[in-house]
């Protein structure tokens, strides 16, 4: 039996031959991508000016500052890229089969796949955001990678899942996986 459930526009679940699966897309906007791309872009290549300007340099003091100014530079380069990425062409997997949950963040089918014994999972829950808290706010924002909203125990690890979901999107989920166990 098939049975496909979509919770919104970039989560769903698929319930088929005992299997439960569900696929969280990071985002649907478009707009805001390719904003992050021209972002991307413009980081990218006022990096390579100033690299560039290196060799022009005489002074030691100044070479000494412009390491430091790359080094931040290329620190930021390396998040944004990650972010782009995830965002462009990554997509959260869950799925539960033959006793066990395994989870992926896979970009263009890569990803390494964590898996977890079912009989050690706890129950899963909502992570709830703190109002006002800078870290809560900051970590949903559509520019960074991660706000995972739901989270379970495993051997005594906290593993968290479903990144930048919103209450509703995450409590759906949450009650389709505990459905799901209750019925195995």
């Amino acid at each position: 039996m098939e049975n496909i459930q979509v919770i919104s526009k970039r989560t769903s679940v698929l319930i088929k031959d005992q299997v439960f699966s569900l696929v969280i897309l990071p985002t649907g906007d478009k707009k805001k991508t390719n904003i992050m791309f021209l972002w991307l872009l413009a980081w990218s290549v006022s990096g390579v000016i100033v690299m560039a300007n290196y060799f022009t340099l005489t002074q030691d003091k100044a070479k000494m500052m412009l390491i430091v100014w790359l080094a931040f530079w290329a620190y930021f380069e390396f998040k944004i890229i990650r972010v782009f990425m995830w965002k462009r062409f990554g997509k959260e997997k869950l799925w539960i089969k033959n006793g066990k949950l395994l989870y992926q963040q896979d970009i263009n089918g890569k990803g390494k796949i964590k898996e977890f014994d079912l009989n050690l999972v706890s129950d899963f829950s909502l992570v709830a955001l703190t109002p006002g808290s800078i870290a809560d706010t900051f970590s949903q924002t559509f520019w960074v990678k991660g706000g995972e909203r739901i989270e379970f125990d495993c051997q005594g690890k906290n593993i968290r899942v479903g990144m930048q979901l919103d209450d509703e999107e995450a409590k759906k989920i949450i009650a389709a996986l505990n459905k799901f166990l209750k019925i195995k």
